[in-house]
């Protein structure tokens, strides 16, 4: 297995002040474990502000000063969505391998060591972590989310022409020179933003591979099941809409 020189991983925050110090001391002392055991060469970590409101601004603004160079705090001061927080983060990395997670790290860090494994022993450009195909996947999950979580997978699958198993698991990994040009291309602030970066992915012959995950961390969601539902169709909508456009002059 060829070792990862650089990982940078990327965690968007709004208004996590509570959590995340305690998020950012796990999170690093995994990384360093990783270091220490030559799973990686070196890591940054990329913590970026989705416009916040409370305290999260300067605790990451904290954190950077404590670690220059090795965290670095990004952001901006109106709030824009997940879809945006992560895109700042993986565009302005630097790492042969950039994987983004949730700032509660509901599936822990247990699974980076897995992710980076499978991209280095497969050679895939995306690793993206599945609920729908680890046994545990959906565990400690409420039967409403649970339903509404697979309905939308389904919804996915057969209307939109996804051909993986969960686009929305907050867990993945991709390889940095072939998946920074992706995201650079996205524009979905929301939470569909996941779809549209797997989609253009597919659309450029990019290998992506899946990996088994189960939450770990269960917090009440932030997501709104039928307001953010209704977004994120609509959003899909666009992206396929936009995509095939994009295709169609590409062919002219």
């Amino acid at each position: 297995m060829t070792q990862t020189q650089l990982l940078s991983v990327v965690v968007p925050a709004y208004n996590e002040e509570k959590i995340l110090p305690s998020t950012i001391k796990t999170l690093t002392a995994s990384l360093e474990e990783l270091k220490e055991s030559g799973v990686i060469g070196d890591y940054e970590l990329l913590l970026v502000n989705d416009g916040s409101t409370d305290g999260t601004k300067e605790i990451l603004s904290e954190a950077e000063r404590g670690e220059p160079g090795r965290i670095r705090a990004l952001g901006y001061d109106q709030n824009r969505g997940k879809g945006c927080a992560v895109r700042t983060g993986v565009v302005a990395s630097r790492g042969d391998l950039v994987l983004y997670t949730d700032s509660d790290l509901a599936y822990g860090t247990e699974f980076i060591r897995d992710a980076v494994k499978k991209a280095e022993e497969t050679g895939a450009d995306f690793v993206i972590g599945s609920r729908a195909i680890h046994p545990d996947g959906y565990a400690g999950y409420t039967g409403i989310r649970k339903i509404a979580s697979k309905m939308y997978l389904r919804f996915l699958s057969v209307a939109a022409g996804f051909s993986h198993s969960d686009s929305q698991c907050g867990f993945k990994l991709l390889r940095g020179e072939m998946g920074r040009p992706v995201f650079a291309c996205c524009q979905t602030d929301g939470f569909a933003f996941d779809f549209e970066v797997l989609l253009r992915a597919e659309k450029k012959g990019l290998r992506i591979e899946e990996l088994p995950v189960c939450v770990i961390n269960h917090r009440e969601s932030k997501i709104h099941l039928i307001r953010d539902s209704v977004r994120m169709l609509k959003d899909i909508y666009r992206i396929k809409k936009t995509i095939n456009k994009e295709t169609a002059k590409e062919k002219e």
